[in-house]
C-alpha cells in the first residue's frame, strides 16, 4: 500500500503562484512513477503533469506546459507541482496518484493504483 497527502493548495490571485506537494509513505517511492491530476466543477478529472520514478522524464498537459513544473524528491518521498502564472482556469481540486508505470502512460489515470484525497486550488480573476 501506498498513502498519499497532499499540501499547498489555497487561494490565489490570477498570474500567481503555488506549490503543491505529495508525501508518500509506504512502498518504495522510486520505483513509482507519480502525477498530478485536476478536478473542476462539473468538468471530468484530467491529467496535468506526471514523473517517471527516477525523475529523468518528466510529462506535461498543454494547458499547464511552460506554467507548471513537476518534481520529486526520492530521498523525502515527496513530489512536487509548482505552479506559476495561474490563471482563473486552474480552478480545481488537485490529486496526486502513483502507479508502477513508466512512459507516456503516465499520462493516463487508469494507470495509477493509489490517489491522495485532493488539494483545492482557487485562481482569483
Amino acid at each position: 500500500q501506498v498513502q498519499l497527502v497532499e499540501s499547498g493548495g489555497g487561494l490565489v490571485q490570477a498570474g500567481g503562484s503555488l506549490r503543491l506537494s505529495c508525501a508518500a509513505s509506504g512502498r518504495t517511492f522510486s520505483n513509482y512513477g507519480m502525477g498530478w491530476f485536476r478536478q473542476a466543477p462539473g468538468k471530468e478529472r484530467e491529467f496535468a503533469a506526471a514523473i517517471s520514478g527516477s525523475g529523468g522524464s518528466t510529462y506535461y498537459a498543454d494547458s499547464v506546459k511552460g506554467r507548471f513544473t513537476i518534481s520529486r524528491d526520492n530521498a523525502k518521498n515527496t513530489v512536487y507541482l509548482q505552479m506559476n502564472s495561474l490563471k482563473p482556469e486552474d480552478t480545481a481540486v488537485y490529486y496526486c496518484a502513483a502507479g508502477p508505470y513508466a512512459g507516456s502512460y503516465l499520462r493516463t489515470a487508469s494507470v495509477y493504483n493509489y490517489w491522495g484525497q485532493g488539494t483545492q486550488v482557487t485562481v482569483s480573476s
